[in-house]
C-alpha cells in the first residue's frame, strides 16, 4: 500500500482547487515582495480576504462545530504553506483566542472573538522579557490591584506583530512573594491602552519583531484571563500550543510539527539550487557532476526529508537544525554568488536571486521562536528519554 498519498473525494479536491486558486488571486508577488521587505510575516489584505471567504474562522473551529474536516484541515496547512502566505501570526491569535475562549469572562469572550474571527482583531504574545530569556515564569512586570481594576508596569521582547495586533497576551506578576510558578496572572491588554509603546526590533533574517513597555498601563478586571495567581494553568495550555506538544489524533492529519511551513521554504531553495547546478556550463559540464556536489545535494535533500518526517517535539529541533546546517553548505555549492542578497545585480543569474541566503540568516532565529533548541532538547530528555532536570552549576575544580 502506498501511504504517500490521500485519495481525495471530488469534493475535497474541489475544495483543494478552489484554495489554490483564491490563494493565488491574494498571495501576489507584490504581497510576497512586501513582505520580504517589511518582514512582518503578515499581510492585512491576505488576513481580511481569509476571513471574509470564512476560512478563518473553518481553521478555528473544530469539524463537529463548523470547521474543517481532517483532510480539508491538512489540505488548508499545506496549500497556506506552498502559497508562502504571509500570515504566521494567525496561529498566535488563533492560540490565544482559545485561551481566551476557556478562562476568559463572557463580556471579553464577546468582546473579542467576533473581531477575531472576521479578522480585524489581532492578538500577540507579550511572554518573554529583556533579561528573562526562555522561563516565561521568571516575570517582572508587575500588575497590582487598583481598585475594580489593574495597574501594570513593565516590559516585553519579542511581541512580534504587536503593530498590527489590538490586544497582547500578557504574562504578569502580581504576588512577588509567592513561588514563581504561583505568582503570575494572565491579562488580555488592549495595545491602545495608554502607558502601552511598542519599538521595532529587527532580526538577523530581516523580520520585525518589537519590544513593548507598559507604563502604569490601567485595565478592568474583565482584561484578566483565568484567576489571580493562577496565570500559570492558563499559560500552559497556549505553552503546549506553541510548542505542537498538543494530544494527537488518530487519524494522521495532522500537522507533523511546528514550523513546516520554513521547511517548505527550504525544500524550495533545495529545488532551485538543485536546477542551477544541473545546468551545463559553455562546455557541456555541470557543476552536479562533481561527486562532492552530487553527494552534498543528496545528502542536503535526504536531511530535509528526515526533518519533514519527523513529528512534534522532535520536528521542531529537527527542522531548525536542518536549516542551520544545510544553508551554509547550500550557499558552498553555488559559490561566491549566493551570498548575494535578492534583487541584488548578479545574485538571479548567478546564484537563486538571494533565496539561500535568505534562508541562511532564517535559520539562525528558527533555533528561538516558539522556544530555543535547548528547551525543547530539555523536554525531550525529561519527559520522553525520563533523565533528569538539567543541572547549569559551575563546575568545581577537583
Amino acid at each position: 500500500m502506498d501511504f504517500a498519498h490521500v485519495e481525495l473525494s471530488d469534493e475535497d479536491s474541489a475544495f483543494q482547487t478552489e484554495l489554490r486558486e483564491f490563494l493565488a488571486s491574494i498571495v501576489t508577488d507584490e504581497v510576497i515582495a512586501r513582505d520580504r521587505a517589511t518582514g512582518e510575516n503578515f499581510d492585512e489584505g491576505v488576513h481580511l480576504a481569509l476571513a471574509e471567504r470564512g476560512y478563518l474562522e473553518r481553521d478555528y473551529r473544530p469539524a463537529e462545530d463548523g470547521g474543517f474536516t481532517a483532510v480539508r484541515r491538512r489540505i488548508w496547512e499545506l496549500e497556506i504553506g506552498r502559497a508562502h502566505t504571509p500570515w504566521f501570526h494567525w496561529g498566535t491569535t488563533a492560540m490565544v483566542a482559545k485561551s481566551v475562549e476557556q478562562f476568559g469572562s463572557r463580556e471579553l469572550v464577546a468582546e473579542v472573538m467576533p473581531g477575531v474571527l472576521a479578522g480585524r482583531l489581532r492578538l500577540c504574545l507579550g511572554y518573554t522579557e529583556p533579561d528573562g530569556g526562555s522561563d516565561v515564569a521568571t516575570c517582572k512586570t508587575r500588575a497590582v490591584r487598583d481598585g475594580d481594576g489593574w495597574i501594570i508596569n513593565g516590559s516585553k521582547m519579542f511581541t512580534s506583530n504587536a503593530h498590527n495586533a489590538q490586544y497582547v497576551f500578557l504574562i504578569t506578576n502580581t504576588d512577588p512573594a509567592a513561588p514563581k510558578h504561583k505568582s503570575l496572572t494572565m491579562f488580555l491588554v488592549p495595545l491602545t491602552s495608554p502607558g502601552v509603546e511598542i519599538q521595532a526590533i529587527r532580526t538577523v533574517d530581516g523580520d520585525r519583531t518589537n519590544i513593548t513597555y507598559y507604563s502604569d498601563v490601567r485595565i478592568p478586571d474583565h482584561y484578566r484571563v483565568g484567576d489571580v495567581n493562577g496565570g500559570w494553568s492558563v499559560l500552559r495550555e497556549a505553552l503546549n500550543a506553541e510548542h505542537g506538544t498538543v494530544e494527537r489524533d488518530a487519524e494522521g492529519l495532522q500537522k507533523i510539527a511546528t514550523m513546516t511551513e520554513h521547511l517548505l521554504l527550504l525544500a524550495d531553495g533545495l529545488d532551485r539550487v538543485a536546477g542551477i547546478v544541473g545546468r551545463p556550463d559553455s562546455t557541456g559540464r555541470r557543476p552536479v557532476d562533481d561527486e562532492s556536489v552530487a553527494y552534498r545535494l543528496g545528502r542536503a535533500a535526504a536531511r530535509t526529508e528526515a526533518a519533514r518526517s519527523t513529528p512534534e517535539k522532535f520536528g521542531r529541533v529537527a527542522i531548525a537544525q536542518a536549516l542551520r546546517e544545510l544553508t551554509p553548505d547550500l550557499m558552498d555549492i553555488l559559490g561566491t554568488a549566493a551570498v548575494l542578497p535578492v534583487g541584488t545585480d548578479g545574485a538571479a543569474d548567478a546564484a537563486d536571486d538571494g533565496g539561500i541566503e535568505y534562508l541562511f540568516r532564517l535559520a539562525s532565529p528558527m533555533g528561538i521562536y516558539g522556544g530555543t533548541l535547548e528547551v525543547f532538547r530539555n523536554m525531550i530528555a525529561q519527559h520522553e528519554l525520563g533523565l533528569g532536570r538539567p543541572n547549569y552549576s559551575p563546575i568545581r575544580a577537583s
